[in-house]
């Protein structure tokens, strides 16, 4: 990537939001992420990481078919249309994957195929362990230049201290 203002090749700062696709702070998190991504544009790339908590029973199989979403090109618009529907995900479950991919144009069959074959298993597995040995413990939280944000009990702040840590790197970069 080039910085648009001079064409000097940059790379991005790494922003991790680990989330729980089932999580109504997750959704609400939507907005800062949403916020940043209009602030910094290609100088901050967000990457989901996901951490399923164990309370919503769907949150593991929503990884899964995110990142199937994401194998068909359309990962953040599949979690975020995902999040929109958090509570129709606790009542009605698994459908709900299925009928989101098809909305956003993928593949439903190729989701429902890999739901079952479980190829997306190990990414999510890894995600979660690694999010544990990071001492995740609620969604969502953010990993920015190694430092933890945990929005898991308040989200009060969170942006604008991301906001900090992304300038000071930016201004480093």
């Amino acid at each position: 990537m080039s910085d648009p203002t001079t064409g000097a090749p940059f790379s991005p700062v790494v922003l991790e939001a680990w989330f729980d696709l089932q999580c109504p702070d997750c959704l609400r998190a939507l907005d800062d992420v949403r916020a940043l991504r209009a602030k910094y544009g290609e100088r901050l790339d967000v990457r989901l990481r996901h951490f399923p908590l164990e309370k919503h029973k769907h949150a593991y199989a929503a990884a899964q078919a995110a990142e199937e979403a994401a194998d068909q090109g359309k990962g953040w618009p599949y979690a975020e249309a995902l999040l929109a529907r958090t509570a129709e995900l606790g009542d009605r479950g698994e459908p709900v994957l299925l009928e989101v991919a098809g909305e956003l144009g993928l593949d439903a069959e190729e989701f429902d195929t890999a739901l079952i074959d479980g190829r997306h298993l190990l990414i999510v597995d890894a995600d979660q362990a690694e999010g544990k040995a990071i001492k995740i413990t609620g969604t969502p939280t953010y990993v920015i230049d190694g430092e933890r944000l945990d929005g898991g009990q308040s989200q009060d702040g969170l942006r604008e201290r991301i906001e900090t840590i992304a300038d000071r790197l930016l201004a480093q970069g």
